[in-house]
């Protein structure tokens, strides 16, 4: 009889337990995606409080504080303008777009125009020669994703309050477990209802996946991506510095990269007569920004993530269009954490499961 009471007030705990949680998470819902941040700032920029930490004499709050605005003038600061510009840029192209100045449909067909006579009639042949229809997909295409660029700044400036608030919260707490991560982190791993050798390992995947995506890709394409904004700019392309994001973004998928951009534009530029240009971004392309990733890589956090570049491709794009900019490392991280738990799984029933491996 006791433990059949000791059960059910076991059980009533864990309910409890659930039902309280769920409530604090709609509680603070739409602050997420801003403790999401902070908690990965209190990650990256660990190694920076602890030389601060040495520096100041031991003291927590000052280097805490160090550390705090470093990262609002090196890293939220210069985000913000750049995203300001961007945000003019895609709205200047938007407009042309809607006013007929912009119109991706002739210079596809200048593009097919150009082409040799043998290709021009293959491409007629599988289909893409209806360039109608074709030319429609492609403008539909081009000036949806710039008008999602337009609509998400429009929608930013009128919730600009909600953003400032959102992005206050997530410097507050940033600031706290930049300070406090040594004691809340242990504590957090030793509070998981999971074996203590299993929630370390989770917990070490977690890190070790945060920093590979955001060191070694986030760092990698905002590299390529500014060199490509460089390029464009020298060539002449206008709206360089949002081709520039988008090849940043680019940079971002395994197997596609920046070269998804820079190369149609080296084709239209070659096919429309500009052979210097088209020749200075294709050797920029292959040369520069296509070598920045083999030469930083390796330098950040070496080239093997643990996740094969099909996984990392699916759960990025996947990341991305569930949860916009913070899926680009909630996707891989999520993946990370799967692989591990079903390898874990795996070894305690004695099964071995194959190893995955990265191009």
């Amino acid at each position: 009889m006791t433990i059949d009471r000791q059960k059910i007030e076991r059980g009533g705990f864990i309910l409890f337990l659930a039902l309280i949680t769920i409530g604090l998470t709609a509680v603070i819902s739409s602050f997420l995606i801003a403790l999401l941040w902070a908690a990965l700032a209190a990650i990256l920029f660990r190694s920076l409080f602890q030389w601060l930490l040495t520096k100041t004499g031991g003291r927590r709050n000052l280097a805490a504080g160090l550390t705090m605005l470093i990262i609002t003038f090196a890293v939220v600061v210069p985000t913000l303008l750049i995203g300001s510009m961007v945000v003019d840029q895609a709205s200047g192209v938007y407009l042309k777009m809607r006013s007929g100045q912009i119109d991706f449909a002739q210079y596809f067909q200048q593009v097919r125009d150009a082409l040799p006579t043998r290709l021009r009639q293959a491409m007629d042949n599988s289909g893409m020669g209806s360039l109608e229809g074709l030319q429609q997909r492609i403008s539909r295409t081009l000036s949806s994703s710039v008008s999602q660029i337009a609509s998400q700044a429009l929608s930013i400036g009128r919730n600009a309050f909600a953003f400032a608030l959102a992005f206050g919260v997530g410097l507050y707490v940033a600031f706290f477990l930049i300070r406090d991560g040594e004691r809340l982190g242990p504590a957090f791993v030793r509070a998981l209802p999971l074996e203590q050798g299993v929630a370390a390992r989770l917990t070490e995947t977690f890190v070790a996946v945060v920093r590979a995506t955001i060191k070694g890709s986030v760092i990698v394409g905002l590299v390529q991506g500014a060199l490509g904004a460089i390029t464009f700019w020298i060539v002449g392309v206008p709206a360089a510095l949002l081709w520039g994001v988008l090849m940043a973004i680019a940079a971002l998928l395994p197997a596609i990269g920046p070269a998804i951009i820079w190369g149609p534009v080296a084709i239209y530029l070659l096919a429309t007569g500009a052979i210097w240009q088209g020749a200075v971004v294709i050797a920029s392309g292959v040369l520069v920004i296509g070598l920045a990733d083999n030469i930083l890589r390796p330098i950040l956090v070496g080239r093997d993530t643990g996740l094969p570049d099909w996984i990392v491709l699916l759960t990025t794009l996947g990341g991305i269009e569930l949860l916009g900019l913070s899926g680009i490392v909630v996707g891989p991280v999520v993946a990370a954490l799967f692989l591990a738990g079903w390898r874990i799984l795996s070894e305690e029933r004695g099964v071995a499961l194959p190893e995955t491996e990265t191009a």
